[in-house]
């Protein structure tokens, strides 16, 4: 059976693992050897209804550096930030490479705009482009006003992992500028992840030139992840 076919069948469950394993950039078979597991059943976990038991749950989630929580499903409808702060949490800087790393090549993140209604604050669709960040959005949205002006706007990404109470977040903070170039719009257009959830009607390239980038990240000792040893 084709993998268009099995994709028919595919369980909430399996675009998440899927999803998430393709935003680390790993392969079946290293998620499945971090699991303990066999490429097989990772694949058949992607695109088959099955019910896993509750330990490969854990073991799964692990090898995809997440929470058993955040694959079902479980928090998809909470507000972030409600759980208590860890135990000896520490904040440490994020160097620009860094922040260039975490924001990887596309995501939704959330801009600030200041216009005539004042200030606003929405999510976005972005994509990385050579040192830049792209969005496409409507021609008379605050986001395309903004860049018609060449206005500065700030752009924020982050993610928190609400079991170990902990997380990073990246801040970029530029001028904006509309793209006319069709082709590059179109080009952006067709890229894979890059079409914006809201939906069509949104037309404009805008382009953000980051002159200040900076993050964050909240580690808790003894989380999965949290480097063991002296603070650099």
């Amino acid at each position: 059976m084709s993998t268009a076919a099995h994709r028919h069948h595919m369980t909430d469950l399996g675009r998440r693992v899927e999803a998430r394993r393709a935003r680390l950039g790993l392969s079946r078979e290293e998620v499945a050897a971090r699991a303990g597991a066999t490429p097989g059943y990772v694949a058949d976990l992607e695109e088959r209804v099955c019910t896993p038991r509750v330990e490969f749950l854990v073991r799964i989630a692990n090898a995809l550096e997440t929470t058993v929580q955040d694959l079902t499903g479980y928090t998809a409808d909470l507000p972030v930030g409600g759980s208590a702060a860890g135990g000896h949490a520490r904040m440490v800087e994020i160097d620009e490479t860094g922040c260039w790393e975490l924001l990887d090549d596309h995501g939704i993140g959330r801009v600030a705009v200041t216009g005539r209604n004042g200030t606003e604050i929405f999510p976005v669709n972005y994509r990385v482009v050579e040192g830049e960040i792209a969005f496409l959005t409507a021609t008379d949205s605050p986001l395309a006003q903004a860049a018609v002006s060449g206005a500065e706007i700030a752009f924020e990404e982050d993610r928190l992992d609400e079991a170990f109470s902990q997380g990073w977040s990246v801040l970029l903070v530029g001028d904006v500028r509309t793209g006319r170039d069709r082709a590059a719009t179109e080009k952006l257009r067709d890229a894979a992840h890059s079409a914006p959830w809201a939906g069509g009607g949104q037309d404009q390239l805008v382009m953000l030139a980051p002159h200040r980038v900076t993050g964050r990240r909240v580690l808790v000792e003894g989380a999965p992840g949290t480097p063991t040893g002296r603070e650099p």
